[in-house]
């Protein structure tokens, strides 16, 4: 008996229930020849009963599936990458398609150039985890039809382009309101990229904690990064050489953290100590280095599936339950963080 429309399944639960990949339904659906007798008609059976008419089937498949994914991403040397995309990985799985990554490295033109490659339809839909793009960027892709979604994006994108992000201002609203509890006031900011959406939300939070207990924010404290070791490092020595140093610093990446915990170590400086840490995304170093770091966690990987989810809507023209997806961050606490007597503040 067949189901009512409103509980038809979609073509990757038919692949799910009939054990098989999703191209697999595609070429029966296409009553292409390069099936298995017995895998065809477990397909068709399970296409019938589960409401699947033809008509609906080829509006679908108009065109030839290729199996792939396309998630193109900044760079491949990032542990914020590396979860994303395993979070992707995850959903993939369970779909028998194809992950394809491609980086930019950075590069504004590479960017351009992929983009441009994804439009040909070569792949069944992209991820996006982009570190320049903007709305402009996107109008080839939805002049082509081909189904993407973004991740995390660092600008303002159009109320009609899905993508998945975190709480990045109530993120960094708890990580300083939390080492406000432990009586620091001279808390420092080591941001990311200024033009990047998610590195001004950060910022925000922080300015707003401070004001609620009347702490003048100092602009010295609030330092430029680029979410890497490196400046973690770098901008870390130049709070250190103030006449003042912070007794706390909130680093806008665990990357970045770590870079602030070499350069203490390279000052014969103690955490907590001396000063206490928190970082912002929960990647798994933050639980690996001494000692274990107190951080926002980002829910990357959930970011990736979730984005997943929805491109696999996309693909098969299901409409989506929201365009754009916010998951809540929440503070890790671990052991970089201490509590300041009064004479230290």
């Amino acid at each position: 008996m067949k189901q009512p429309l409103s509980k038809r399944s979609t073509i990757s639960e038919i692949a799910a229930k009939a054990g098989v990949s999703i191209p697999t339904v595609s070429r029966v659906l296409h009553h292409r020849p390069d099936v298995a007798p017995e895998t065809r008609k477990r397909v068709e059976q399970l296409l019938e009963a589960n409401g699947f008419i033809q008509s609906r089937a080829q509006n679908l498949l108009r065109k030839e599936r290729s199996g792939i994914i396309d998630i193109v991403v900044p760079g491949l040397d990032s542990m914020y990458i590396f979860e994303i995309a395993r979070g992707v990985e995850e959903v993939l799985a369970r779909t028998g398609l194809r992950l394809a990554i491609s980086s930019t490295h950075h590069s504004l033109q590479t960017e351009h150039q992929l983009l441009n490659k994804i439009q040909d339809g070569s792949s069944d839909g992209a991820i996006l985890v982009l570190a320049h793009g903007a709305p402009p960027h996107f109008d080839p892709l939805r002049h082509s039809n081909v189904p993407f979604v973004v991740v995390d994006h660092g600008g303002e994108l159009g109320p009609d382009i899905p993508s998945v992000g975190a709480t990045n201002w109530l993120g960094g609203r708890t990580a300083t309101e939390y080492l406000i509890s432990l009586g620091h006031r001279r808390i420092a900011m080591i941001a990311g990229p200024s033009t990047l959406r998610c590195s001004q939300d950060r910022i925000a939070g922080y300015r707003l904690a401070l004001e609620n207990v009347g702490v003048q924010v100092n602009p010295v404290l609030i330092r430029p990064g680029t979410f890497t070791p490196e400046s973690g490092y770098e901008q870390t020595c130049a709070l250190l050489d103030l006449p003042e140093p912070p007794t706390a610093i909130f680093a806008g990446s665990d990357e970045q953290a770590i870079g602030v915990y070499h350069a203490l170590g390279a000052r014969g400086l103690r955490i907590p100590d001396d000063i206490s840490i928190v970082g912002f995304d929960d990647v798994s170093a933050a639980s690996i280095v001494t000692p274990r770091l107190t951080t926002v966690r980002q829910p990357l990987m959930e970011m990736g599936r979730v984005a997943t989810t929805m491109l696999l809507r996309l693909v098969e023209e299901e409409p989506l339950d929201s365009i754009r997806v916010e998951l809540t961050t929440n503070l890790v606490v671990r052991d970089s963080c201490r509590h300041l007597d009064a004479i230290e503040r």
